[in-house]
């Protein structure tokens, strides 16, 4: 089950890795120590669940490290992937009891959270924090909007160049670096769970995966290190614009 745990390096709030895109990103000191008072950390291991579907949320929070995963199931037990939750973005919906997915962590997550009453009294008095979730539910439908097109419309090797410039585009963000030239990153997804994720077998991925670094589209150290050395170029291996994308 969930761990709960306060991580002395994540502590202050300005601190945090994820802070200049998190929720409280525009709050100024008198809100960040409100935030303090009815925030903790949450720890998940890779394949726990964070939250069932339907399940009563006494929180909400954003993704401080690693990986979660949206998924909704049919009736006759089959699941499909609906999105992905990187580093910063946000889980729950403040003024809804509960869950309309489940979340389920895919590397070892660790979520900043807030107890939900008192979050959605401060979103009334604090229009920072009001307007920042605006904000990123408006980008949060873009990304699913791309998603759809991802799964929809694109080829093998377009959906794994649109996925790793995702992820690409995700970090270079979050480390206050241009989207552009060279990328590197960690790949936070084991091959079988990109299968699972962009509907293709692992053959498909690991042959993609493996075409693009033989033309030199992306450089691979072990499994898991990816640089990308002209990201305008994965760009249009993915199909899209150098300055598209919704994930960033």
């Amino acid at each position: 089950m969930l761990q709960d745990e306060t991580l002395s390096h994540h502590h202050e709030c300005g601190d945090c890795p994820i802070r200049h895109r998190a929720v409280c990103a525009r709050c100024e000191a008198p809100e960040l120590e409100e935030l303090e008072n009815i925030k903790y950390y949450r720890s998940f291991e890779a394949g726990q669940t964070v939250i069932w579907s339907g399940d009563k949320m006494d929180f909400v929070g954003s993704v401080v490290s690693g990986i979660a995963t949206l998924t909704q199931t049919m009736e006759d037990g089959r699941t499909q992937m609906v999105g992905l939750l990187l580093p910063s973005d946000f889980v729950g919906r403040p003024g809804r009891e509960g869950s309309a997915y489940d979340v389920i962590a895919t590397t070892d997550l660790v979520m900043c959270c807030f107890r939900k009453k008192p979050f959605e009294s401060l979103m009334v008095r604090t229009p920072h924090i009001a307007q920042r979730l605006l904000e990123m539910t408006l980008d949060e439908l873009d990304a699913a909007r791309e998603w759809m097109l991802v799964l929809g419309r694109k080829t093998a090797r377009e959906k794994i160049a649109s996925l790793l410039s995702i992820i690409a585009r995700r970090d270079a963000t979050l480390n206050l670096r241009p989207a552009q030239g060279e990328l590197a990153f960690d790949l936070p997804l084991t091959r079988e769970a990109m299968a699972d994720y962009l509907g293709l077998t692992l053959e498909t991925v690991s042959r993609q995966i493996s075409a693009l670094k033989r033309d030199g589209v992306i450089h691979l150290e072990g499994k898991r290190h990816v640089t990308v050395p002209d990201f305008t170029r994965l760009m249009e291996e993915a199909g899209d614009d150098s300055d598209g994308g919704m994930f960033a």
